[in-house]
């Protein structure tokens, strides 16, 4: 009989490596650090690998212990490869399949939107269809309150942010609708919160409308947005909330795709 050195070796471990690969998944996408068993339950393994697994990870720096609570999270090993990754992310190319699907789903012209700083710039959008359509122009930037696109990256700011936008930068308005109240702002903030998307009926374009929702990367920090826009007769209360709804899942899935942490059904989400 003739054995295979190869396959021999490397089979146990390739096997070692999906453990271990396993255990990091359920440490990097939960929000709470989790002990050795909750692990083990996650992944499959008995407490005894699980256990050897972690001790392992933790020994190369890539987790890290609480002697106190017993938990696990990830450690200084493994920001240093989350920040290479992130460095190589290429947010255009892995939401543009959304946009395409998002844009046929709802007939309307789908953007992406990217921040940079205290404002955002449009870089990609897949054209509606429909005769009559709307369309934005590639490379323009725009500041944070104004307008869907801006508003729902705004209200995904942690508060201190917020009010450093609203306390340093002048709310300039740029059509008769836009919000150039700091009071109607935060009011306007704490709706997207609760709603999960933002909505604009001519707070940017005097005839356009548009709903969007936030873009996370892998560490939860707001990278851009994604919307939908058309003219302002296309979106009533109705179909705002419908079109808002659908919004929100391609920018989850998006966000997904980046790495971001997928929140549970049921799971309460802290203001940011």
């Amino acid at each position: 009989m003739i054995i295979d050195e190869t396959t021999e070796h490397t089979s146990p471990s390739r096997s070692g490596i999906s453990r271990a690969l396993a255990v990091i998944d359920v440490i990097a996408r939960t929000p709470q650090a989790q002990g050795v068993s909750v692990i083990a339950r996650e992944t499959g393994l008995s407490k005894a690998v699980a256990y050897r697994i972690l001790r392992e990870l933790v020994a190369g720096n890539f987790l890290s212990f609480d002697e106190d609570t017993k938990v696990y999270r990830m450690g200084p090993g493994a920001l240093n490869i989350g920040l290479a990754a992130m460095r190589e992310l290429d947010v255009p190319s892995v939401a543009h399949r959304h946009l395409v699907a998002l844009s046929e789903l709802t007939g309307q012209t789908a953007t992406l939107s990217l921040r940079q700083g205290w404002a955002r710039v449009y870089v990609d959008q897949v054209l509606s269809r429909q005769e009559i359509r709307m369309s934005v122009a590639l490379g323009t930037s725009h500041p944070l309150h104004a307008g869907s696109s801006s508003k729902a990256i705004l209200a995904a700011l942690p508060d201190t942010e917020v009010e450093d936008y609203i306390d340093h930068h002048r709310l300039d308005s740029v059509t008769d609708a836009t919000i150039t109240s700091a009071t109607t702002l935060r009011d306007e903030i704490s709706l997207i919160r609760a709603a999960g998307y933002a909505v604009s009926v001519g707070e940017r374009q005097a005839e356009a409308a548009s709903v969007a929702a936030c873009l996370h990367g892998p560490i939860g920090q707001a990278v851009g947005s994604v919307s939908v826009c058309g003219t302002r007769a296309m979106f009533g209360e109705t179909s705002s909330r419908q079109l808002g709804e659908q919004v929100a899942k391609a920018a989850a899935d998006i966000s997904a795709d980046l790495g971001a942490v997928r929140e549970t059904a049921g799971e309460r989400k802290d203001t940011p």
